[in-house]
């Protein structure tokens, strides 16, 4: 039977309770416009997996306390502004299934609302001196900055090995979910030994979650209809990777030409999904995204056995289990 985000959630449902009720509190301001944007963010918060995981980390550490609370705001903080921002760059209209912050308010509005989250998220760790907690969401930041960078000027290029193509979603993806288990980890007061284990254990699940979102693109039985967004968006990804490292010269120089100069057309972009399937890329990506899940859960297995230890391991599976 799948995993339910209910059944992840049981050992600190009260936690997430109050943590939705902090939250919100945080994101409370005097002028009307931005209160009533805050409000709209907040009502269509997505699983909370980011909370979870500090959560969840926190309680296999020893102990949830009110650093826990301000670990987990200030990731959300922080990784809203992101995503606010993100949408304006990619001219996005949708997150969610609801209309973008952009959509709605235009873009210079986004823009200040981006840096107003990331202002508030600044000061609740400058006003409770949460310097240790700052430095771990601050730099998943800008490395999260610097694989998207590296992803636009490699999509260029269309020129990515897996060893870069691993050290842009190490970046991207992975570096804020291990943030999130750092920062769990920490505020348990926990040593820096076992905060940096935490912080390898979420950029296992991290690397992990990407590569399943790579896999969405192509659909399968479990996933769907293919998408061919990231096709269409000239990003190389791992299933697509390993089937041109794997074809001839002119197959290879044929699938890269449509990338570069077709990848609008639906046709040219299907194409390109079953040249991927009939590669072996599927395959290949899926024992990748379960080799990295297996050496997260043996990490989480050092961590002494509980109920947020069990949660944790069912979180994991969950993040690749997902069908969106």
């Amino acid at each position: 039977m799948a995993i339910t985000v209910a059944e992840i959630q049981a050992p600190i449902a009260a936690e997430m309770d109050l943590f939705e009720q902090k939250f919100k509190g945080q994101m409370k301001s005097d002028v009307m416009l931005l209160d009533q944007i805050m409000n709209y963010i907040v009502k269509r918060k997505g699983k909370q997996l980011r909370p979870m995981f500090v959560f969840l980390m926190a309680g296999v550490c020893g102990s949830i306390t009110e650093a826990t609370y301000r670990g987990a705001s200030l990731i959300e903080l922080l990784h809203t502004a992101t995503l606010v921002h993100d949408d304006v760059v990619d001219e996005s209209n949708y997150r969610r299934g609801f209309f973008s912050i952009n959509a709605l308010w235009k873009n210079k509005v986004a823009v200040l609302v981006g840096d107003y989250l990331l202002s508030r998220g600044l000061l609740l760790s400058v006003d409770n001196n949460d310097f240790d907690l700052l430095r771990i969401v601050s730099t998943a930041v800008r490395e999260l900055s610097e694989g998207e960078l590296l992803q636009l000027y490699k999509a260029r290029r269309l020129d990515i090995t897996e060893d870069i193509y691993y050290e842009i979603i190490r970046q991207k993806t992975a570096s804020l979910i291990a943030a999130c288990c750092a920062v769990g980890a920490r505020s348990a007061g926990i040593s820096p030994e076992i905060v940096e284990k935490a912080h390898a254990f979420g950029e296992k699940v991290g690397i992990a979650f990407q590569i399943k979102d790579d896999l969405f693109d192509y659909g399968t039985a479990e996933v769907g209809k293919p998408l061919g967004i990231d096709i269409k968006e000239k990003k190389m990804t791992l299933p697509l990777i390993y089937a041109l490292n794997s074809a001839g010269y002119l197959e290879k120089r044929r699938i890269i030409n449509i990338i570069k100069n077709e990848s609008e057309k639906p046709k040219k972009v299907n194409e390109v999904i079953d040249f991927v399937k009939k590669s072996g890329g599927i395959e290949y990506a899926t024992g990748a995204m379960n080799d990295y899940v297996a050496q997260a859960q043996a990490l989480l297995n050092d961590f002494p056995d509980s109920t947020y230890r069990s949660s944790l391991h069912k979180l994991v599976q969950y993040t690749i289990d997902r069908s969106k």
